[in-house]
């Protein structure tokens, strides 16, 4: 990996009036790199975020691209950057088919007419170099999956070539088959030097495709972690900020049962 990372937050703070979102946060994103962004309810994901989407200009730190300071005050300033975000909501629109919701808002055009040839053959060949299996390019998105959604709006994020994509729950709500199905996209997007930011909850899917996890607690940095080299535990006692939780004390409770068994089994030989 470069030793730059393609996007670095600095010192990051945001307020909103006496309610203070984030403090001092830090965060880097390598090329080619998945980070999940983990944390409670109410830890600063949503607004770090929209930070680095333009939706929520910040108030103190730095924003750094490719090394370099810049300023993101407003979403076109990230989408020109080279940042994607695919939001819970998916924001895709039922009535229109792939293609269209693929080019919406960046439709090729010959002269004043829009050049449909041109942009199906574009979307089946993004389709196709990322694996991803749809009926046709030309169905409503109404009559799709919902993990055939995810990955179409996934897919439109890209469109524009970005060096980073910003996934918020893309799992959420979906079956084992969906979610692997999405899960594969991530993975697939390492593979194309993207750098992903994944918002997660499901620590399941964080350890199948993450290579760092950062830890967000009451609007703080509480940690980055490896995933290959950091235990569950360890990462939930980050989110929680307790040693002592649900995760540890089922273990226990496990290894203590473990422990009871084997004694057992001794005393009736």
């Amino acid at each position: 990996m470069s030793a730059t990372p393609v996007l670095a937050l600095r010192g990051v703070s945001k307020r909103f009036g006496a309610v203070q979102a984030l403090t001092d946060v830090d965060l880097e994103i390598q090329p080619g790199e998945v980070v999940a962004l983990v944390g409670d309810n109410g830890a600063g994901k949503s607004t770090l975020v929209k930070t680095i989407s333009g939706v929520h200009p910040i108030d103190e730190g730095a924003i750094e691209w490719d090394g370099k300071p810049v300023h993101v005050n407003r979403p076109q300033d990230a989408q020109n950057l080279g940042i994607a975000t695919v939001y819970q909501d998916l924001a895709l629109c039922d009535n229109l088919d792939v293609v269209a919701n693929l080019f919406l808002g960046s439709e090729i055009r010959r002269g004043t007419i829009l050049d449909e040839i041109a942009m199906e053959k574009r979307a089946k060949e993004l389709l196709d170099t990322l694996s991803i299996r749809i009926p046709s390019v030309r169905i409503p998105v109404a009559s799709l999956s919902g993990g055939q959604r995810q990955v179409v709006a996934i897919a439109r994020a890209l469109v524009g070539d970005p060096k980073v994509v910003i996934l918020d729950e893309p799992t959420a709500a979906l079956g084992v088959e969906q979610t692997a199905q999405v899960l594969d996209l991530v993975e697939r997007l390492r593979e194309r030097g993207h750098g992903v930011i994944l918002i997660s909850h499901n620590m399941e899917d964080v350890r199948a495709v993450a290579d760092k996890v950062a830890v967000l607690r009451l609007g703080r940095n509480n940690g980055v972690f490896d995933v290959k080299t950091t235990s569950h535990e360890v990462i939930i006692s980050a989110i929680t900020g307790a040693t002592d939780n649900a995760v540890t004390r089922r273990k226990a409770r496990t290894a203590t049962a473990s422990v009871t068994a084997t004694a057992a089994k001794e005393d009736a030989k």
